[in-house]
């Protein structure tokens, strides 16, 4: 009896899921968390290569190393790999120059796949169902200007990809979205490529190579604080 009771109240909630999949929209949804998934599990199961093995992958690839580093990383950030590590070994193969602006490439094409991808296969699911609070936050989203990017690119929610792919779900536009995102990546950028450049040569890291790393925690710290006093400002209104 307790069986059965239990596979009965089971049942409603099945049955509202087969129904909710039967629309395109939750499908497509579905398909998107099952990517996401797949991602998470592939970056768990995969081995990492041998930083020692980076440097000497420039030389192999030739002419084509820059299509490669871009095109590549960006892939690697599409499928959740952190951006530091990404930006770490563009820094260990090209230098720091090079290095950071490949990684930046990389950056601004995964930020137009992983938005893409969200708003193709989430907006009109999430779309066709906030509410109340949740309707207002999308609101917030569709009217951020490149400061709100930035500030939330810079806070620790969410890896760069996911943050892409949630960006795509929401009403953002585009345009605001890749320009916000490039520039709060290029601080980091800076940083972590010069590091990574300086810890496959043979030398030891010395304070040029790792002060950069540091623009990007005050950029963080001016941007916010910057974006708190454009809300306390436009919540109290004009005096």
């Amino acid at each position: 009896m307790i069986g059965a009771a239990r596979l009965w109240r089971r049942r409603p909630a099945s049955r509202t899921i087969v129904r909710m999949l039967r629309q395109p929209s939750a499908r497509r949804f579905a398909l998107l968390l099952l990517l996401l998934a797949g991602f998470g599990v592939t970056l768990l199961l995969v081995p990492h290569p041998d930083p020692r093995d980076l440097p000497g992958l420039a030389h192999s690839l030739g002419g084509y190393a820059p299509a490669v580093a871009v095109v590549g990383g960006a892939l690697l950030l599409v499928a959740l790999v952190p951006r530091t590590f990404v930006t770490l070994a563009a820094g260990a193969i090209f230098g720091p120059v090079q290095g950071a602006a490949y990684a930046l490439g990389a950056a601004l094409l995964a930020a137009a796949i992983g938005f893409a991808v969200g708003r193709l296969l989430g907006r009109q699911f999430v779309a066709e169902r906030v509410r109340g609070r949740l309707a207002r936050l999308d609101g917030w989203f569709a009217r951020q200007s490149v400061l709100g990017v930035i500030t939330v690119r810079l806070l620790p929610i969410a890896g760069f990809g996911l943050v892409s792919y949630g960006y795509g779900t929401t009403g953002a536009r585009v345009l605001p979205f890749l320009a916000g995102s490039v520039i709060a990546s290029a601080p980091t950028a800076i940083g972590y490529a010069a590091i990574g450049a300086a810890v496959s040569s043979p030398g030891s890291i010395n304070w040029y190579a790792a002060a950069p790393a540091s623009l990007g925690l005050i950029a963080s710290v001016l941007i916010i604080h910057r974006w708190w006093r454009a809300e306390r400002h436009r919540r109290l209104g004009p005096s």
